[in-house]
């Protein structure tokens, strides 16, 4: 196991005159057995940063290290990373167990090593049944449980995923979300994670790396992103749903939009504009306060999502389900505790401290 450092990256493709930059020096500390996610919308440069931690795309500038080796120069074969793609790339053609084995045999590990860790991956994985079968046979769980299985024989200092679960149904992604955090606790490697889906985010990462148009946005713990996002990027991106976002006008003790006034209770950082942001969550009914004209109650088991249009701005109200739901057209009042509030600079786009 190791660290990996990532400092001032850069990536740029030529074609000809033209230079397009997608990743603009970006800089990230993972600590050794740390897992760490990397989030973002497609197009954002998450798997290209991947990518050049594993070698398979040349780094523009900056410089990225395993453990206390700068990499840069190095080939993929030579970092000592075990890569988990989005398709499976199994040879279709041989068994699990061969699959699992191919790495090792090219590497020339001695037969009985290559058999005990092929057995004990896949005892860690619960695929010890199937090491007979070919992947045709397989669901595709299974086959990225394979996949996996492939990288944990080969006993890395790092494991990076590239988007593994983005083929699998919803339920089959939940199961295997617990499945790779069960792998992490018991091997403890180093892990970066890439998705476009902020709930595997949230639910894999002991970090969460944040990214925005080849920048990071936000480095913290999902509790800490969830609970304080520092741009509205951020805010909006993080949550389902994610976070109301409302231009206003402070002045006073009221917030001021398109002709609407609605109270505040608390203090605001300061006057003028401003971006307010709430979760869903953090307001409730109540026939006292902002008046919210309600126009679709979408219900989610123990929970409804009530849209509607807060001074003509488009609002998000999570509430429990076993409460009365309104009707479309009916206008309800929505209370917000002061300390739920937060706000953003709509120039800079960026959090102000209250």
């Amino acid at each position: 196991m190791a660290s990996l450092s990532i400092r001032d990256v850069v990536k740029e493709y030529r074609a000809g005159l033209r230079v397009n930059r997608v990743i603009h020096g970006v800089s990230a500390e993972v600590a050794d057995g740390e897992f760490i996610v990397i989030v973002g919308p497609s197009g954002c440069g998450k798997s290209t940063l991947l990518r050049m931690v594993a070698g398979l795309e040349e780094i523009t500038g900056g410089q990225i290290a395993i453990g206390q080796r700068v990499v840069n120069d190095i080939e993929p074969a030579e970092r000592d990373i075990a890569m988990v793609f989005q398709n499976y790339a199994l040879y279709p053609h041989m068994s699990v167990f061969d699959n699992m084995a191919y790495g090792l045999k090219i590497a020339r590990v001695p037969r009985d090593e290559i058999a005990l860790r092929v057995r004990r991956a896949a005892a860690i994985l619960e695929i010890e049944a199937f090491l007979d079968r070919k992947p045709g046979q397989l669901s595709g769980g299974q086959r990225q449980r394979v996949a996996m299985g492939r990288a944990i024989v080969r006993q890395p200092q790092v494991f990076l995923f590239d988007e593994p679960l983005s083929n699998l149904d919803a339920r089959l992604r939940a199961q295997t979300r617990i499945e790779i955090r069960k792998l992490h606790a018991e091997l403890g490697v180093t892990s970066l994670f890439v998705t476009h889906d902020q709930v595997e985010a949230m639910t894999l990462a002991q970090r969460v790396i944040v990214m925005n148009a080849g920048l990071i946005e936000q480095i913290g713990t999902p509790e800490a992103i969830y609970q304080a996002p520092e741009s509205t990027f951020v805010a909006g991106f993080i949550g389902a749903p994610p976070m109301n976002l409302m231009p206003v006008r402070v002045e006073g003790q009221r917030l001021v939009r398109d002709g609407c006034e609605l109270p505040l209770s608390g203090n605001s950082p300061r006057e003028g504009d401003m971006i307010i942001g709430v979760r869903p969550e953090h307001a409730r009914l109540d026939d006292q306060g902002w008046p919210m004209k309600v126009e679709l109650v979408e219900l989610l088991g123990a929970e409804r999502l009530i849209h509607g249009r807060l001074a003509d701005a488009p609002f998000i109200v999570r509430t429990d389900a076993r409460l009365a739901a309104p009707n479309p057209g009916q206008i309800v009042g929505l209370q917000i505790a002061p300390e739920s509030l937060h706000w953003f600079d709509p120039t800079t786009q960026k959090r102000l401290p209250t």
